[in-house]
């Protein structure tokens, strides 16, 4: 097991009817930024229930934040934060709004230019205004982690940037809001959570016993529960699950003591960027194919996968390896997810040309657990994802 420092202060309030714990969670006189997206909150009672328990703070509203929040937006919010001399952010959404919240606190007392926040791969580590989130969408665990993918729209780039400062204070998180979600977008969420483990725990064997079983754990129950709240998704008991499992496959737990990928994400972040597809598809796209290409790397954890979560039969690594991959696909399927990006756009022809360069200008040349992804690696990837 490799080293590790693990580190996680946001205070996780996890349950129905928690909003009422805002009153005593935000600060008394806090200033408030209430930032929200397209208005869902209004439709499933959110917005009331967060207005109403919040009634003796001053509070001034943003929304309008985009999935894949946008720099030009946030920075909207930066400015009035900053003119009304904003001190608490309050995030009411699923994870994009809380990746903005994330932005928006590290750029209100940055004297540089914020978009350097996003290029300079700076970690934030002071200086920020404080956050809390109340999560209405399950999927990407940035209630709990300390990382924020923010798209500048204007040179079509998806970029990442954390630090220790950007963990939420708190966030909390009520099962029941899945029922008033359409299906597409907890379709989205099972399959984002499924791939953030999978960054996590599809690598190479190593002798982290208990990260390997937790992060089996997740999967079991992603596959067992997210078609059936796609179904149901009034369903409670169904629904809590699949928001722990979203939680819990991103809030750095499993990530202790293991090496760790990430090339599908970063491959991924440029198909949004450049098509505006959404970010759990680009997962599923690029996912299964970077596992065929990087087949000799990760065809032992493959095959344990195969096994231990899919219950594959077997002695013979290479077929159980290229059998848990196409369980993965039938899974993805079954979840309602195109695996091929023909399924999104017809614009797709020079993708693995812009990406690759895009990657070579970055750096980005020795990428993945091992260090083994190449610009030649990532073309291939592409190219099978067609």
């Amino acid at each position: 097991m490799l080293n590790f420092e693990y580190f996680n202060p946001t205070k996780l309030i996890f349950g129905k009817g928690q909003i009422v714990r805002l009153a005593e969670l935000v600060p008394a006189k806090a200033r408030v930024l209430l930032l929200y997206g397209g208005g869902s909150i209004f439709r499933n009672g959110v917005y009331e229930q967060v207005k109403e328990t919040l009634k003796y703070h001053e509070i001034i509203e943003f929304g309008g934040v985009e999935p894949n929040p946008h720099f030009e937006t946030l920075m909207k919010a930066v400015m009035v934060a900053r003119e009304q001399q904003l001190d608490f952010i309050l995030a009411v959404g699923g994870g994009s709004v809380i990746d903005g919240a994330k932005f928006v606190s590290a750029a209100i007392k940055f004297e540089d230019d914020p978009v350097n926040l996003l290029r300079g791969q700076i970690q934030i580590t002071d200086n920020v205004v404080p956050l809390g989130t109340v999560l209405t969408l399950p999927a990407t665990g940035s209630e709990m982690n300390a990382g924020s993918v923010v798209t500048i729209a204007a040179t079509q780039e998806k970029l990442f940037f954390a630090g220790p400062a950007l963990f939420p204070q708190f966030s909390i998180c009520d099962p029941g809001v899945v029922a008033s979600l359409p299906p597409a977008q907890i379709q989205n969420g099972v399959v984002d959570a499924f791939t953030h483990v999978m960054e996590q725990y599809l690598t190479y064997p190593t002798s982290a016993f208990l990260q390997d079983r937790i992060s089996e754990g997740i999967l079991q129950t992603l596959i067992e529960t997210g078609p059936e709240v796609v179904k149901h998704p009034g369903d409670y008991e169904l629904a809590a699950n699949l928001m722990w499992c979203c939680t819990m496959a991103l809030n750095g737990l499993i990530q202790n003591g293991v090496p760790t990928d990430w090339v599908t994400h970063l491959i991924g972040h440029e198909l949004t960027a450049l098509y505006g597809i959404d970010h759990a598809r680009t997962l599923a796209v690029i996912g299964p194919n970077l596992y065929r290409v990087m087949f000799t790397d990760k065809k032992e954890k493959l095959a344990q996968y195969g096994r231990r979560v899919w219950g594959l039969k077997g002695d013979d690594i290479n077929t159980l390896a290229q059998l848990a991959i196409i369980k993965t696909i039938d899974f993805f399927h079954e979840m309602g997810v195109d695996t091929q990006l023909s399924g999104y756009t017809s614009d797709y022809a020079k993708s693995a040309d812009i990406i690759v360069e895009r990657f070579e200008q970055r750096g980005w040349i020795a990428i993945g657990e091992r260090q083994h992804v190449t610009p030649d690696k990532v073309r291939e990837i592409v190219e099978a994802s067609y």
